[in-house]
């Protein structure tokens, strides 16, 4: 009996137009790889050119979820706050409503007590001068993050139990490098003590994205509090100011005065929505300053456009 041995099938010869096109993918994986890293490298170079025009100390951070984003500018050192320390303690207040202790409606008594200093910013003390009137818990907080209300977040401080609770609440959260160990009124007081609320740009980045990937927050407290961030003004020209029309930016600022022949800060922090969806969290610090308010502004709102770029165009890395 004679067997017979099939033999395998041939597997069809790949046509030349496909053995080019494999050949091409295979030299486009190392490229895009290259072009990636370049552009880390050229953007480390553009946040290090731009910040040269403040005349001071400016420090950065970035996020975005799977990808690598190289713009970590002093990332590690302590820069003040000013009015940026407003986010967490609104983020402390909401807390509380939700453990019971307040309710969002409930009116808190605005004391005679409670004003600041005249050359800190408050629509709140602007519209009742001597205080003596109610406002409403949720208005206090709208009012702090929103518009950088002095009043409203020293209000928001004295319920919770001074700036120590404050403190306390963003520790809770395991992000280190924010301290919170003034009201506005003891600033006001004393300009010395602008730098005891500081933070490390890297740690605000930290508690951006815990706002974004794994609120601490209810989803309704989340969403009213990303509200009133990406409603505010006070940053109109920083962070936002070079990004595309329509991009939403939920952000934070902070902006001491002028003495000394420096100004102590000028910051903003913010989550910005990518065309893809993605919130890349961002915070852009500047200290000690010479150079005008414009460039100041300007130098935010430069790097945060450079970040923004560069970020748009990165590979997932699949992490």
């Amino acid at each position: 009996m004679n067997l017979v041995v099939a033999s395998a099938p041939r597997r069809p010869a790949a046509s030349p137009l496909k053995s080019v096109a494999m050949a091409a993918a295979r030299l486009l994986l190392p490229l895009s790889l290259t072009l990636s890293i370049t552009a880390h490298a050229q953007l480390s170079n553009d946040i290090a050119r731009i910040g040269t025009q403040a005349h001071g100390r400016v420090g950065v951070a970035c996020s975005l979820p799977g990808r690598t984003i190289d713009c970590e500018v002093r990332s590690m050192q302590w820069f003040p706050m000013q009015s940026v320390y407003k986010l967490p303690i609104v983020m402390a207040a909401l807390h509380a409503v939700e453990q019971g202790r307040f309710r969002l409606d409930q009116n808190i008594r605005f004391l005679p007590s409670d004003l600041i200093s005249p050359d800190q910013y408050s629509r709140l003390r602007d519209d009742h001068p001597h205080g003596n009137a109610d406002v409403p818990t949720n208005e206090l907080m709208r009012l702090a993050v929103q518009e950088s209300d002095g009043v409203a977040s020293d209000i928001l401080l004295r319920v919770l139990g001074g700036p120590a609770s404050a403190d306390a609440y963003v520790r809770g959260l395991g992000i280190d490098g924010i301290h919170i160990i003034d009201t506005e009124q003891t600033l006001g007081r004393d300009v010395k003590l602008e730098d005891r609320n500081s933070a490390q740009p890297r740690a605000l980045v930290a508690l951006l994205r815990r706002l974004a990937d794994h609120p601490p927050l209810s989803p309704e407290h989340t969403q009213l509090l990303l509200g009133w961030l990406a409603a505010s003004h006070t940053g109109d020209n920083r962070i936002k100011a070079l990004l595309p029309p329509g991009t939403i930016v939920a952000g934070k600022t902070g902006t001491s005065g002028t003495g000394r022949n420096f100004t102590n800060a000028t910051n903003d922090i913010a989550l910005i929505t990518l065309p893809n969806g993605q919130k890349l969290a961002i915070a852009i610090l500047v200290a000690d300053s010479s150079a005008p308010a414009a460039v100041r502004e300007r130098v935010i709102a430069q790097i945060a456009r450079a970040v923004f770029d560069t970020a748009s165009r990165t590979p997932a890395t699949g992490r």
